[in-house]
């Protein structure tokens, strides 16, 4: 695919801010059509974006040839079902996290992406951020050294109002803060430290009376030896992310602003002068691209043009999944739990209670 591609969006909800940073790319993107089951509502959005049509129906929206990629922007436990209708239309996929509710599914997900011969770009845009993007040039030059420690916090305020619709229930959002809130920040860690080999956890339901738990605290060995500590809860007064790294040359700590973490500014400290020196010229050679969605979409339209490995894959999708897996099944048995999870473990084909 080479020049502009283009771009129908099925979700007006989170839609909307996928619709903001395709348009911020004009030379890349075209969003020619928008999907909604609230066809009012998804007209109303396409009227302020100038978007020129507007459907109530995958199928019609999956029916248009003149489209190069599907977003799907549905609520989480339409994601998997809808990835694999737009598969079987030939075209290639955007999806919203998480991409399934079971690591079954995203291993057929993997497997009808493979047949089909296109492409599912699942969605971690935090991985994106100027700040955490300067971590990961200094973890791949060498600066940074070896991981000793990461702690990741998600620390946000979510009220009853929040949960309404398909928020809260473990049918619909498939999880709760872990699978939906927290599960970027927790993407952010594996794309700079690699993936854990061992995670230990507790899950708590304290902030709201939801079905999903609103409260956890995770360790994790990672593969590399180093730990990591993950805590998030929705009942925080002082909405915060954080990020903290202790590597052998360095430290690194994030900006703290909630939803933008990601971002600059973050505080690199050498273990040295010499290592300051080394941060400091390795930095000099960064080149800031987009950020967030935008920054996550700019890459994307690179690797289909050049036919190169997506920004994110269903891998990095089912190493979240994993993650996620791996969580609920020591907070329900209280045991430590050994990674890779494959077919034969007891949650396998889903970490929701009734499928477990």
């Amino acid at each position: 695919m080479n020049g502009r591609l283009r771009v129908g969006v099925v979700g007006a909800g989170i839609g909307r801010s996928h619709i903001q940073a395709y348009q911020s790319l004009p030379d890349r993107f075209d969003v020619l059509a928008l999907c909604d089951i609230d066809e009012e509502r998804a007209s109303d959005l396409a009227q302020q974006s100038a978007i020129p049509r507007v459907c109530n129906d995958l199928s019609e929206l999956c029916r248009m040839d003149d489209l190069d990629v599907i977003d799907v922007c549905t609520p989480s436990h339409l994601h998997a079902r809808h990835t694999m209708q737009v598969l079987d239309a030939g075209k290639p996929v955007v999806c919203e996290k998480p991409v399934a509710g079971s690591l079954r599914t995203v291993d057929e997900l993997i497997a009808a992406e493979r047949r089909s011969g296109k492409r599912v770009m699942p969605i971690f845009q935090n991985r994106f951020g100027h700040g955490l993007q300067k971590l990961k040039l200094l973890v791949d030059r060498g600066v940074a050294g070896s991981l000793y420690l990461a702690t990741v916090e998600t620390a946000w305020r979510r009220r009853a109002a929040y949960y309404v619709r398909w928020r809260g229930k473990w049918a619909t959002e498939l999880g709760g803060a872990l699978v939906t809130l927290a599960i970027h920040a927790h993407d952010a860690l594996f794309y700079v430290c690699g993936r854990p080999r061992r995670v230990f956890a507790r899950t708590a339901t304290l902030v709201n009376p939801i079905e999903t738990e609103d409260t956890i605290a995770a360790s994790l060995e990672m593969a590399s030896g180093a730990l990591a500590s993950l805590s998030v809860t929705t009942g925080s007064s002082a909405e915060i992310s954080r990020m903290r790294f202790c590597f052998s040359c360095l430290s690194a700590e994030s900006f703290t602003a909630p939803y933008a973490s990601a971002s600059d500014p973050w505080i690199f400290t050498g273990d040295s002068p010499e290592a300051e020196e080394r941060i400091e010229g390795t930095l000099t050679g960064f080149v800031p691209l987009p950020e967030g969605f935008a920054g996550q979409f700019h890459r994307f339209h690179a690797a289909l043009s050049a036919g190169t490995e997506l920004p994110v894959t269903l891998a990095d999708a089912r190493a979240s999944a994993e993650l996620i897996t791996a969580v609920y099944y020591s907070a329900t048995t209280c045991e430590d739990v050994a990674l890779p999870i494959i077919g034969d473990h007891p949650m396998y084909a889903g970490w929701q209670p009734e499928a477990a």
